[in-house]
């Protein structure tokens, strides 16, 4: 067993100014995000822009912070709102949903989408495998904030966490590794073939869904909250319908037979051509031919 770090939660002070490392990985998790979907966008053939970029990032964090906050609130800070309602401002400390960032950010992307005339799963499709980064610098800032303490246990790894003797499972680190490193390879290796429209939004909600349930079994639930029929804890319940409608999703999404270029985030369609028309555009010549033929029988019949 290891004791479990404690961090001083301001990184830098300048004055009455304190930068907090939760901020900080926040600020990390954006900047990550910006620079790989920058990358994209100068592939040969992209539709997107750098300014594009900068205007779909300012439209996600504005989502995700605002979304993350008020769906952390709702989802596991229920009592703490209705004592003290300002409470909702106090990101510093901590208290951010993923699944009310994803509520958030797809309202931002939503008007993203009607600003600059893209369809809203263009979008979704081209920034889903970007989200990871931001993910697990995430799950790291909580870390350091001594968030998300782990279930009891006696493993090798097991942390001491601050003000206890009893180890517990890192789990803020698993979450950061699941949600961060494993996710975005999961993406990476989806994307590298041309996907169909909505596929790899599909495979993000898939992919997160199923990740965020297992390492649920890892994490303690929150003391105010306790499970949800006995072992399933408030996490998992919200990751559930993510699967359920990933899942589904994705069949429309292939059965829709939409060709997609990862690269750019663009849809082509390719209708099947009806199998009537296809017989008569082969057998057009052949009739023109049989009906010269018949005319120039007439002909003939008659100078005869």
């Amino acid at each position: 067993m290891w004791n479990y770090p404690q961090f001083d939660p301001v990184a830098l002070s300048l004055g009455p100014i304190a930068i907090h490392w939760y901020g900080l990985s926040y600020l990390v998790g954006i900047g990550g995000i910006w620079w790989h979907l920058v990358r994209k966008a100068r592939q040969p053939g992209s539709p997107w822009n750098e300014e594009q970029i900068s205007d779909l990032v300012f439209f996600a964090v504005f989502g995700v912070i605002l979304g993350g906050r008020i769906g952390y609130m709702l989802f596991y800070g229920r009592d703490e709102l209705m004592l003290n309602p300002l409470s909702l401002f106090k990101i510093w400390q901590g208290g951010m949903s993923f699944h009310g960032g994803m509520l958030g950010v797809f309202v931002a992307m939503a008007v993203f989408a009607g600003k600059h005339q893209k369809t809203f799963f263009q979008v979704t499709d081209f920034i889903a495998p970007s989200i990871p980064i931001a993910l697990g610098t995430g799950r790291l800032g909580n870390f350091i904030n001594v968030e998300l303490p782990g279930r009891v246990t006696d493993v090798a790894w097991a942390a001491i966490y601050p003000g206890e003797i009893i180890g517990r499972h890192p789990s803020s680190l698993y979450q950061a590794f699941s949600e961060g490193l494993v996710l975005f390879g999961l993406l990476w290796l989806f994307t590298r073939r041309t996907r169909p429209l909505m596929a790899t939004s599909s495979m993000f909600l898939i992919g997160y869904g199923c990740l965020r349930f297992v390492s649920e079994f890892f994490r303690e639930p929150d003391a105010h909250l306790g499970y949800v029929f006995d072992w399933l804890t408030t996490g998992q319940l919200l990751s559930l319908p993510m699967v359920v409608i990933g899942t589904v999703m994705l069949m429309i999404s292939w059965r829709n037979s939409m060709d997609v270029d990862i690269s750019d985030g663009t849809s082509k369609a390719i209708p099947a051509a009806p199998a009537e028309s296809t017989k008569a555009t082969i057998d057009k010549p052949a009739i023109n031919k049989a009906t010269k033929s018949k005319a120039n029988k007439s002909k003939a019949n008659k100078s005869k």
